[in-house]
């Protein structure tokens, strides 16, 4: 990890430390994804199966997952992750239905009741990567706050593997949380067949998920104007804040958690004391050699940083300039500075709370938001999957209240047609109130 110290950047060289790795699209790929997205408007399943071909290298004549596979991948799941499974998704439940938006009903002035009303977005599409590890979890994070949102129709996309069958494991999550309808569609092909919708692929409302390079731009250039997306995603990410009573060996497997995702990922640990950077520093380097995808962890160690601060509020300054996906708190007393925190993703207090528990199974979602996305954007939840309508009635009594207010602001505006709307009605309720 590169080291750097704080108090010695002016404001240039640490907005340059923050930075995130480089991972622009490029011309080539906008390109390619543009004409992807174009071929499967016009054509459909078609360009989904050319698509496949080219980029899985498995032809494909059915997408849709059927019984008869879904059965067998149950067959090929061992109970003990299918507990583990149930086990992950009763507590992302428990937490999720808390979190829904809820209905209301306010009495602004005398005669003027205003509430809103909560209604489930109809159609939403999943997308659930494959890569080098099939990823269940993502299933439970997505499908369980859809189900939950009471989404009519739920279409799951994720990559067939060299076989032409979707990994089992991804099967057991989504019928863990009810989605029937899977495809084995992978990369831009699939956010474009959930977008503009083929012959066996319902055209979704939102898109969820997140993706590859290919995935994140066909996200990006859909949402311009076809379907709503969950947020700006990007490479994983973990900010560790430390302080001497931190244990070297839990924030070095923390940083590695992240790293070992992809070699863009971004790992950060700021402490305010010099032993602790080191000794985190030797535990990476004991750890990683173990790691089955080293090679791939090491790649993102080499944009790490160790970044040394002369105090925990210079540290916690500094997790905010950054927004990360995921914040660490490993000090004294963790929640003393919970509320100092502004802008993260998820944060995870102490020694004993490691971002895996939040990948997996504590409760709170992992789709969360990247790239300092954090400044303005949530983490997926109940509420991602939901709408809200705001409803006003006015009674003769409630108008005469705020009639003149609302003429007043008509008028301001220049909107004649707004405020006759109004008079109109002031004049009726005189006529029938004069004797």
């Amino acid at each position: 990890m590169k080291r750097i110290d704080w108090a010695d950047l002016d404001e240039a060289a640490r907005s340059r430390a923050l930075e995130r790795p480089a991972r622009s699209s490029g011309a080539p790929i906008r390109g390619a994804v543009a004409a992807l997205l174009d071929d499967v408007r016009a054509r459909g399943d078609a360009a989904v199966r050319d698509a496949t071909r080219r980029f899985d290298r498995v032809d494909i004549s059915d997408a849709q997952v059927g019984a008869d596979e879904i059965g067998e991948a149950m067959t090929c799941v061992s109970d003990s992750l299918r507990a583990a499974i149930d086990e992950a998704a009763l507590r992302i439940e428990v937490f999720h239905r808390a979190g829904a938006f809820r209905n209301y009903v306010i009495e602004t002035a005398p005669g003027v009741v205003c509430e809103r009303i909560v209604r489930p977005i109809d159609r939403v599409g999943l997308y659930i990567p494959a890569g080098s590890a099939p990823l269940p979890t993502t299933v439970l994070m997505l499908g369980i706050p859809a189900r939950l949102a009471a989404c009519r129709e739920i279409v799951l996309c994720t990559p067939p593997r060299g076989d032409g069958r979707a990994d089992p494991v991804v099967l057991a999550a989504a019928q863990r949380c009810g989605i029937t309808r899977v495809f084995k569609i992978g990369g831009a092909q699939a956010i474009a067949a959930m977008a503009f919708g083929t012959e066996t692929v319902t055209r979704c409302d939102k898109l969820f998920g997140p993706g590859n390079a290919w995935v994140t731009e066909a996200k990006r250039q859909v949402f311009l104007g076809d379907v709503a997306i969950d947020m700006p995603a990007g490479p994983s990410e973990v900010l560790v804040v430390a302080d001497a009573s931190a244990r070297p060996a839990f924030v070095a497997a923390d940083l590695l958690s992240q790293a070992e995702h992809d070699a863009d990922s971004q790992v950060i640990l700021v402490a305010d004391d010099d032993a602790l950077i080191d000794a985190v520093q030797i535990e990476i380097d004991r750890q990683v050699a173990s790691l089955p995808r080293e090679a791939i962890a090491r790649k993102a160690l080499a944009h790490a940083r160790a970044i040394r601060v002369a105090s925990l509020d210079d540290a916690i300054d500094v997790a905010n300039a950054y927004a990360p996906e995921h914040l660490i708190l490993a000090v004294r007393e963790p929640r003393r500075w919970l509320d100092r925190v502004e802008s993260a993703g998820s944060v995870f207090l102490g020694d004993w709370t490691p971002e895996a528990l939040g990948d997996y199974c504590s409760g709170t979602n992992h789709v969360l938001p990247t790239g300092g996305a954090a400044r303005a954007f949530s983490g997926i939840g109940v509420a991602s999957f939901q709408k809200t309508i705001s409803v006003q009635r006015a009674s003769p009594a409630g108008m005469a209240e705020i009639g003149e207010c609302a003429i007043a602001l008509a008028g301001a505006e220049g909107l004649a047609a707004h405020a006759r709307a109004v008079s109109l009605r002031l004049d009726a309720i005189r006529v029938e109130v004069t004797p």
